[in-house]
């Protein structure tokens, strides 16, 4: 577009009036923008002071509800010592921080609530964690036991308890330590205390005892997991203390409730489980050397049990026994014998089947008793801790009081028992003879069990040869005791008439006695089962017998009921010892030297021969000689008779006043006596 240079001009002039009018507006509008600014700036630093002072007091307070959220989650969660940690965080770091606003005041305030709710809780929990261990304690013990008894792995006491609540309160109760030791260690004591004390009936069965120990065991483990892992709650001075408490009311439980036993399998089997709880306890580092001691001294009772039961067996096999040799009809059997008892005997061995062993059935039997008893002693000494030769000494003392004292008494009893045949006491010495030869192999027998050479010094010997030997002396005597009574009850049987007059003729004519004619026979009989005995027994058994008779009928003559005595009874009497003399030379037993047997009547022979024959000059005369053909007449004795005699005489004269034969002898009676008298005034002067 075109114009003249007036109206150029001008647009340019318009143009810069524009332009300065603009800046006028602009101008004018920062003056005013700047007269109202001012009071919104002051405001607006002021809201922003406000923002940062208030960002800075969240800053402090987010901690602690951060801090305070926490420590709710850790309380739920039942996380006590953290939440305790965190408490302490709270209380000294968060909230002094934080400043006094009224929810900090809250929570400050709530501190020692919760800090006493924390402790309460843990010490529920302690408590809750005590309760479970005197539940658990026969578990522990038993799993404890089982470790050693099989010697594999098998779970400890941590395994089978939480320990944690132990040490939380340990933890939690860190400012409290000796009180939180205190309560502990008296709530154990009160514990052990109840597991110590055994039930009354314990000792009626192994599981009581062994329920006894697994508590017993399963206490000491939790305390020994303690020791080692709490960092001091227990030391170990207090754990020895309870255990030497422990130690001497379990030795005394012990002593009272296996007195109570009579049953020897039940004692054997628990010594086994004593000696496994006292293992245990020693692989813990426990002292149990005292619980060994009372194992040797319930071994004692033991052997007490064992005696009492054997006696039974040993009565049992006598009574039992038939008394008579055993008959074996082939090699078999007799194998099975002499593999039962060493006997050996060449001569029977070449006999030919059937045949018969010398001994009867009790004499194997009884031997393998002592075998057995042997065993038994020795199963007792197993896992003592005990040298070979301790063991060897104790088996053999113990053998020693079955034979002197139990085997002894059963012996004595069936030799002394009424009703005991001739023929089963002469077995019995035979018996006992057998068994007093095996004595050797049972002592070689505890020597090859206990690898104790029978010879070793300070060896304890066996009793077994005085015992048996013992035995048999009894039933000597008691042969000797009941071959005299039956003898007297033949003598029983006498009715000599002691007024009888001399018959006319010999006599040599008279007849024995009846009750003199089967006494001979009674013992002829007698002494025919007197073969297998020693020869010894059977002679003195013979003598004694002899002895006995002669001593009877010179009883019987010296009798002071018998107050008078014919010359023709004497002569019934000299029949008599006749009889008894021929059975003397017959020889009734074997052994007597020439007419040994014979002496036995001597006595009665001298005096009969001095009264039949009326040689009282030869007696008066000689007495007191070694030639004396009297030499064995008592003076006291011959005048005892002759005044029986003549009190006789004295009545045969009254009634007789005219007969000059029977005053003559009366005389001659007094005239005898009144000698005899002054001998027996000599001598005794």
């Amino acid at each position: 577009m075109g114009g003249s240079p007036e109206t150029q001009d001008s647009i340019t002039e318009l143009l810069k009036v524009r332009g300065e009018t603009q800046k006028l507006k602009v101008t004018d509008t920062n003056r005013r923008l700047q007269d109202d600014g001012k009071d919104e700036l002051q405001q607006c630093r002021l809201q922003q002071r406000n923002i940062a002072s208030t960002v800075e007091k969240l800053s402090l307070c987010l901690p602690v509800l951060e801090t305070y959220s926490r420590l709710q989650e850790q309380m739920r969660a039942k996380r006590y010592y953290p939440a305790l940690r965190t408490l302490e965080q709270l209380e000294q770091t968060c909230l002094p921080r934080a400043g006094r606003y009224r929810f900090c005041s809250i929570m400050a305030d709530n501190i020692p609530h919760l800090r006493t709710h924390i402790r309460d809780t843990a010490m529920t929990q302690l408590k809750d964690f005590l309760e479970s261990i005197r539940k658990h304690s026969d578990k522990i013990g038993e799993t404890a036991i089982r470790q050693v008894c099989v010697c594999v792995c098998v779970p400890g006491a941590q395994e089978l308890v939480d320990f944690s609540p132990v040490y939380r309160c340990l933890h939690i109760y860190t400012g409290l330590r000796d009180e939180f030791e205190n309560y502990y260690r008296k709530q154990r004591r009160k514990q052990a205390r109840l597991v110590l004390q055994p039930h009354s009936n314990m000792h009626e069965t192994l599981d009581g005892y062994r329920r006894y120990f697994n508590q017993i065991v399963g206490f000491f483990v939790v305390e020994d997991h303690v020791l080692h892992t709490s960092q001091g709650l227990v030391n170990r001075v207090y754990v020895e203390e309870l255990w030497e408490l422990a130690l001497s009311k379990i030795v005394a439980a012990l002593r009272t409730h296996s007195s109570y036993c009579d049953n020897p399998d039940l004692v054997l089997d628990l010594k086994n489980l004593i000696v496994l709880f006292a293992d245990t306890l020693q692989g813990y580092g426990f002292p149990v050397s005292q619980l060994f001691d009372m194992l040797l001294e319930i071994h004692e009772q033991y052997g007490e049990i064992l005696l009492k039961r054997w006696n039974l067996t040993f009565r049992q096999v006598l009574d039992q026994d038939n008394y008579s040799p055993i008959p074996v009809s082939t090699e078999q059997e007799y194998k099975n014998y002499t593999s039962m008892f060493p006997f050996q005997d060449p001569e029977l061995e070449k006999l030919p089947f059937p045949k018969k062993l010398p001994f009867s059935e009790f004499v194997p039997k009884v031997y393998n008793q002592l075998k057995e008893f042997i065993y038994a002693c020795l199963k007792y000494s197993e896992d003592l801790h005990l040298s070979s030769t301790e063991v060897d000494d104790m088996i053999r003392k113990s053998t020693n009081l079955l034979l002197s004292r139990t085997l002894s008494h059963c012996l004595q009893y069936a030799i002394k028992k009424k009703n005991v045949g001739m023929a089963e006491l002469v077995q019995v010495i035979i018996n006992t003879t057998h068994l007093e030869q095996s004595c050797h192999f049972l002592e070689e027998f505890i020597s090859n069990i206990t690898n104790v050479p029978p010879d070793a010094i300070n060896s304890t010997k066996l009793y077994g040869t005085s015992t048996f030997k013992d035995a048999r002396h009894a039933a000597e005597a008691e042969i000797y005791s009941s071959l005299n009574a039956k003898i007297d009850q033949f003598l029983q049987l006498a009715d000599y008439d002691w007024m009888s007059p001399l018959q006319s003729g010999s006599n040599l004519q008279l007849q024995p006695s009846d009750f003199l004619i089967d006494l001979i026979t009674f013992l002829q009989s007698t002494f025919s089962v007197f073969t297998n005995l020693p020869g010894k027994v059977a002679q003195t058994a013979c003598m004694s017998a002899c002895k006995h008779i002669s001593t009877s009928l010179m009883q019987l003559l010296l009798d002071p009921e018998v107050r008078q005595i014919s010359i023709g009874v004497l002569h019934q009497l000299d029949a008599d010892v006749r009889e008894c003399e021929g059975f003397a030379r017959a020889g009734p037993v074997a052994g007597f030297q020439g007419d040994t047997l014979l002496l036995a009547f001597s006595d009665l022979r001298q005096l009969l021969d001095l009264f039949t024959q009326w040689d009282w000059s030869s007696y008066l005369a000689d007495y007191g000689k070694p030639t004396c053909k009297y030499l064995r007449v008592n003076p006291h004795a011959a005048l005892a008779l002759l005044e029986k005699m003549r009190e006789t005489s004295r009545k045969n004269v009254v009634f007789a006043q005219f007969r000059k034969s029977d005053r003559d002898r009366h005389k001659l009676i007094d005239t005898v006596i009144k000698q005899l008298r002054n001998l027996i005034a000599q001598h005794t002067s």
